[in-house]
Order: structure tokens, then C-alpha cells, then sequence
């Protein structure tokens, strides 16, 4: 059975996986396993090969310039070709220097990847005008900086300032992470390693996606994907082992819209 659009489903992605059709998806945003916790659904062998798999499984559900954005720490890329299968543009650096942890031994980890790819060689759509954020320096700097002859009449005049803002670049220190006091954490449990800032995903699902198109979430946790893409009209597709946090998501997007989506068991389909 076709999963049904707009609904999360209580399962593992990896037992549904080949229900979805191929070249269907638009987006897929995953935020699975990092292999680094002790938590049960954390516990990878190789991370590495892990992703792996997970990259050659979604370039087949990806329409031809479609975007997966991979969380995951700075290795989980490392020594594996995933080139027959996606063209990685990206590792975006998401910057949390307000961490607590701070290593004794070595330098503390204070970021993690988003790696950007894309299927093919141009993305089906890259929406710069929707995640402007604001420019970093000064107004009378950039002015100077603009009347150099490369910017005026050479090849960087499309550097000139924006008065919406700047591309925010692949480096992004802007965005926090949540905390115990933050008003969208849905609970502690889901606190750093699973649930991720709304704003983040935003972010993500504005650039590399369109009103309408159809978005796979595999890894949903609390449902901060399924909510960011009820608010901004694309459709989705959402997996999440745990039931009670496909119960939180489900809450969480009754609030958008009361009465739409229900908390659905894979293997009961």
C-alpha cells in the first residue's frame, strides 16, 4: 500500500521504504541516527555505511534535481563514495558554540553537518529570496567594499548589497539550539539529539522546496518537519518508530489544524 500524503506513520522507514514510488520526492530531510549516543536507535556499527545506504536508498525516491539535506556529525561522510548516487553541493556547518560538553583531552565539537545534495547536477529549485538573513557587517563597509571596479563593472556586480539580506552562506551560527526553557521543546527526552529548532527547518524546506511538493521525512522524532511543512503548504511523508513521539508530533500539528492527522501503525496498514 502507497503511504498516504500529510500523515505520520508509526514504523521504521527502512520496512516501508520500498512502498514509496521512485522518483516521487521533492525533499527529503534527514535527521536519523548520529552513531554517537547510547540510546537504542542511535547504536550504528559504521555510521558511515549507514549513511550510505540511506543516500542510495533516496536517490531512487528523489525526482531528477531533488534535495536531500543528511544531518550527522563531521565524519559521517567520511570515506564513502556516494558520487554514483548524488552530487554533494553542501556541508553546511550548523555552529553551536554555546554547547556544555567541553572535551579535556581534544577540542570540543561545536557543530554539526547538514550535508546538501542533489540529484543531478542542478536543483529543482533553490529559493534564495525566502531565507535572506541579515547582513553581518557594516552598511558604510560594503558601500566602500562595492566601489571596486570587480563589483561595478566586473564579475561580482551581483555581490551589491540586498537591502533583504545576504545568502546565509554555509555556515550557520544564527540559528540556536534548543534548551530546557525553550517554548517549542516538546519534552526533554527529545532535547538536542532528536528534536531540532523550527527555524532550522524552515530554512531548509523554503529553499529546496515549493508550495505543493511532496517532502520525505524518514527519522521524524517529535514531528518539527511535518509541522514546518503544514504551516508552509508542502505535503509530506514521515516516519517515526517511537509512538510516543509520532502521539507528540500529531499534537503538535492539531494545533495547526484540528482533526487532520492521526497516528497510523505501519505494520496495521
Amino acid at each position: 500500500m502507497v503511504p498516504e500524503h500529510n500523515r505520520i506513520y508509526c514504523g521504521d522507514f527502512f520496512g516501508f521504504c520500498n512502498k514509496i514510488e521512485d522518483q516521487s520526492i521533492d525533499l527529503i530531510i534527514s535527521d536519523g541516527p548520529y552513531g554517537v549516543t547510547q540510546n537504542d536507535w542511535d547504536r550504528i556499527p559504521s555510521i558511515q555505511e549507514f549513511n550510505l545506504e540511506l543516500i542510495k536508498t533516496f536517490s531512487a525516491k528523489l525526482k531528477e534535481g531533488g534535495t536531500l539535506y543528511l544531518f550527522g556529525k563531521p565524519d559521517c561522510l567520511d570515506f564513502i563514495d556516494y558520487r554514483p548516487y548524488l552530487n554533494l553541493k553542501s556541508k553546511i556547518i550548523w555552529y553551536q558554540p554555546s554547547r556544555l560538553a567541553q572535551g579535556r583531552r581534544g577540542y570540543t565539537n561545536n557543530y554539526d553537518i547538514i550535508g546538501y545534495f542533489i540529484k543531478g547536477k542542478k536543483p529543482r529549485c533553490f529559493n534564495l529570496e525566502s531565507i535572506r538573513v541579515s547582513q553581518l557587517v557594516e552598511l558604510e563597509h560594503r558601500r566602500r567594499c562595492e566601489n571596486v571596479p570587480s563589483v561595478t563593472n566586473g564579475q561580482y556586480g551581483k555581490t551589491r548589497f540586498n537591502k533583504n539580506g545576504k545568502n546565509p552562506g554555509d555556515v550557520w551560527g544564527d540559528i540556536k539550539q534548543l534548551t530546557y526553557k525553550s517554548k517549542e521543546l516538546v519534552s526533554r527526552q527529545a532535547l538536542n539529539t532528536i528534536q531540532k529548532p523550527e527555524k532550522l527547518i524552515e530554512r531548509l524546506v523554503l529553499a529546496s522546496s515549493n508550495p505543493g511538493d511532496m517532502v520525505l521525512d524518514p527519522f521524524s522524532g517529535v514531528g518539527t518537519c511535518p509541522v514546518v511543512c503544514k504551516r508552509y503548504k508542502r505535503n509530506f511523508m514521515a516516519f517515526e518508530m517511537q509512538p510516543a513521539f509520532v502521539e507528540a508530533a500529531n499534537d503538535r500539528l492539531d494545533k495547526l489544524d484540528q482533526g487532520q492527522t492521526a497516528i497510523d501503525f505501519l505494520y496495521g496498514m
